[in-house]
């Protein structure tokens, strides 16, 4: 389809649907008007091609439990959100892949040479390669394409920017050369290595997941080959909550270290029984080998062992939970049902959450990198959060959200009290600082207009 033919289409009365079930009915000039603008940016490029354009989207993603136990094949909580990376695209007759981003530096890609290269750890050349290079491996004849890319999931963000830009690749290239084969799950793997052998960093499967497969969803990873992906069709502002996270602008540079430790100390004490991960160590043999544990890898090693165990049980117990709210919410529900219901998140998932934090805060240690004790943002937002809501003696709940170290928190906060929340946490972090999330049904896939 043509530039003109597209964005007719895009603001055609029939796209509204399309639009508000990804933005909601209040994002939807927004997104026309983001939309329009990347056609008009990718016919203004002379490296675009043929004329027939395509537009793709990857959801960024929350995580909701299982704070840092995908790495050693536990149970997470996750969801696709409202804030993407939407690209449009247009095929090349040549083997250069052009990606042109708001956020990022222009890359420009030959496919011909699809070899890993050191120096190229850490930047988005090094994540596109390695993702070619995994088609490459199945057979799959690549070709080049042109991209102009516009992300509302911004580095650092802790809502996984680099994974909705991986998943978002392995969608073009499945579409555009692989014959439109892959399922979410395969996409999600092929990001995952990309991430862990090209990019350099050994990051679980969570991200990928939550960004392909969209909706709220429960993985299970104790199978690292076919883990177990359950959709929950959960919206929490039925029930009168807002899902908010608030970045506090924490410095990211030379945090990969700390990221890394976590899995790697995990893992560390899984190998002194002979396996691989914890997963595969029962909770009992490894609480009666504490002693030993402590003196041969040290106690913080041990604390996030007992993190790892203790979140692996939240998160079935905050699974059951929202299974439960998602049943209400499937069918017109008296007002009395929804205030039970309402009643129940507030008393059992909210302590559920809250535990995650604590956890995360005493037992993981994510919360702030040890190399820089003077840099607490996270610590601080949680601390103004518990002030806020002590005050306010609103319900409500909170935890670290992502990897840590730096970045965000997540909140629920009672709709009636955001407005009030939100001056509080951006007097202190600056304008913009919360974003309120939208659970959306879709993670990466090709909008047909």
């Amino acid at each position: 389809m043509n530039s003109k033919d597209l964005t007719q289409r895009i603001n055609a009365p029939e796209s509204e649907a399309l639009f508000a079930s990804l933005y909601g009915k209040g994002g939807v000039a927004k997104a026309r008007k983001r939309y329009s603008s990347l056609i008009e940016g990718l016919a203004a490029l002379k490296t675009a091609g043929n004329a027939d354009l395509r537009v793709f989207t990857a959801a960024g993603r929350t995580e909701l439990g299982g704070n840092h136990t995908d790495h050693n094949r536990g149970k997470v909580l996750a969801a696709s959100i409202q804030l993407d990376s939407v690209a449009v695209v247009s095929k090349r007759d040549d083997k250069i892949v052009f990606f042109r981003s708001t956020a990022y530096p222009d890359v420009k890609l030959d496919l011909s040479d699809l070899s890993m290269r050191p120096a190229e750890q850490g930047t988005t050349e090094a994540l596109i390669r390695g993702i070619a290079a995994d088609f490459a491996q199945r057979g799959v004849q690549l070709g080049g394409f042109t991209v102009n890319a516009n992300p509302t999931v911004l580095p650092g963000s802790g809502l996984s920017s680099s994974a909705a830009v991986e998943v978002l690749f392995c969608k073009i290239f499945d579409k555009l050369y692989g014959e439109d084969k892959l399922s979410a799950l395969e996409i999600a793997q092929i990001s995952q290595r990309a991430e862990n052998e090209y990019f350099g960093k050994p990051c679980g499967l969570m991200d990928q997941c939550a960004c392909a497969f969209g909706g709220a969803i429960a993985i299970d990873f104790a199978d690292p080959v076919k883990p177990l992906v359950k959709q929950i069709d959960f919206d929490l502002e039925t029930f009168g909550y807002a899902l908010c996270v608030v970045t506090t602008r924490g410095n990211h540079i030379d945090l990969t270290a700390d990221y890394a430790a976590v899995p790697e100390e995990m893992k560390a004490l899984a190998q002194h029984f002979g396996k691989d991960v914890l997963r595969e160590v029962d909770r009992a043999i490894f609480i009666s080998h504490i002693a030993e544990l402590r003196a041969k890898l040290g106690d913080r090693a041990v604390l996030r062992a007992l993190h790892f165990y203790n979140e692996n049980e939240r998160v079935d117990d905050m699974r059951a939970l929202l299974e439960e709210a998602a049943k209400v919410q499937a069918q017109p529900a008296p007002s009395n049902i929804l205030a039970e219901t309402r009643a129940v998140i507030e008393q059992r998932y909210f302590e559920l959450v809250l535990r995650s934090g604590t956890s995360s805060w005493e037992l993981l240690q994510n919360v702030y990198s040890p190399k820089n004790p003077r840099e607490q943002g996270v610590s601080l937002a949680l601390a103004l959060t518990q002030e806020f809501l002590d005050k306010s003696k609103h319900r409500g709940a909170y935890r670290v959200h992502g990897g840590g170290f730096a970045g965000t928190i997540q909140a629920y906060i009672p709709l009636e009290a955001l407005d009030a929340y939100r001056q509080s946490m951006e007097a202190v972090f600056g304008v913009d600082a919360l974003t309120v999330l939208r659970i959306r049904p879709v993670g990466v896939v090709e909008l047909v207009f």
